[in-house]
């Protein structure tokens, strides 16, 4: 996936709206990527999504860059 992501408006029924929110929560993603998740499998499983869709990130935080992480340093040699 290439660019910007693409912002949309969406309304739904509160009702539907609370019940994707606790399924996202237990699922451990955000309601806008549970919907991303659900509109991605069913575009698969009606043979429609695009090769050239790319991967969605795993639920929970972003694992930690290493480049950023402080080596530890290393004991002095005697």
């Amino acid at each position: 996936m290439t660019g910007e992501r693409k912002k949309i408006l969406l309304r739904m029924d509160p009702g539907v709206h609370d019940a994707l929110a606790r399924w996202a929560g237990d699922e451990l993603r955000s309601t806008n990527a549970q919907i991303e998740f659900l509109l991605r499998k069913a575009l698969a499983d009606a043979g429609r999504l695009p090769g050239s869709v790319g991967r969605m990130r795993r639920p929970g935080r972003p694992p930690k860059e290493r480049a950023s992480e402080p080596t530890p340093e290393e004991p002095p040699e005697e």
